[in-house]
C-alpha cells in the first residue's frame, strides 16, 4: 500500500491527498507536523513534504507524486492524453510552480519577514487574478474537465483567507472556481481538522 508522509496544513501535501481521494485509490496517510521539525532527511535529502512511499520506491515534490499517481491509476485520467496538450498542461504546471507556488511557499515560511510575506501576497494576488480572467466560460483550467493542474490550485485558493489574501471583485470567475473545486467530495474528504478550520 502506498504511504503518504503529509503535512497537516501543507498545501502541496493537501494537493496530494486530493489526488488521492480523486482516483479512489488505497493509500495510508501519516501526517506530520513540520512545525515540530521531524527528521524526515531519511526520505526526502531536502527535508519536505508531501512524500510518497510505495514498495521500495519513494518520491518526493508534489507535481511528480501528482504524475506518477495518475500514470499509476489512470482512471479517471486527470492529464490530458495527447502529447502535445499534455506538454501544454505540464508547461502551465511549470508556470503555476514559478508565480504562484513559489510565492507560496515564502507565506508558508514562519523565517520570512512580514516584508516577504507581504511581496509574496501581491504576487499571488496578481497571478491569481490573471488566471480568473481564463475562467470566465465556467470551466476548469484545462478547459470542461477537472485536471492535475486543479487538484494542484485548490489548496491554494482554500488558503487565501488563511493567507491574509482578499481577491478584488473582477476575480468573481476565480471564486466561483474555487467553490467548485471545495465541492467536490475527494476535496472534501482530503482535508486534515487543521485545514478545514482555515477558511472563513
Amino acid at each position: 500500500m502506498m504511504v503518504l508522509f503529509s503535512g497537516m496544513t501543507c498545501p502541496f501535501s493537501h494537493s496530494c491527498r486530493f489526488v488521492l481521494y480523486e482516483k479512489g485509490c488505497e493509500f495510508e496517510v501519516q501526517d506530520l507536523d513540520m512545525f515540530q521539525s521531524p527528521d524526515v532527511s531519511a526520505l526526502n535529502p531536502y527535508g519536505e513534504v508531501p512524500i510518497l512511499q510505495e514498495r521500495d520506491m519513494t518520491l518526493y515534490q508534489a507535481d511528480i507524486i501528482n504524475m506518477y499517481i495518475d500514470d499509476r491509476f489512470p482512471h479517471p485520467q486527470l492529464m490530458p492524453p495527447e502529447p502535445v496538450l499534455r506538454a501544454r498542461a505540464r508547461l502551465f504546471l511549470f508556470i503555476l510552480g514559478r508565480e504562484i507556488f513559489t510565492p507560496v511557499r515564502v507565506l508558508e515560511n514562519r523565517n520570512a519577514t512580514e516584508e516577504q510575506h507581504r511581496v509574496a501576497r501581491r504576487k499571488v494576488r496578481e497571478q491569481l487574478g490573471m488566471i480568473s480572467n481564463r475562467l470566465t466560460n465556467g470551466n476548469f483550467l484545462l478547459g470542461p474537465d477537472f485536471s492535475l493542474l486543479d487538484a494542484m490550485l485548490a489548496p491554494v485558493l482554500w488558503r487565501l483567507d488563511h493567507y491574509d489574501i482578499e481577491m478584488p471583485a473582477s476575480a468573481a470567475p476565480l471564486m466561483t472556481y474555487g467553490e467548485r473545486l471545495f465541492s467536490r467530495p475527494a476535496f472534501i474528504d482530503s482535508m486534515t481538522p487543521s485545514e478545514r478550520v482555515m477558511r472563513r
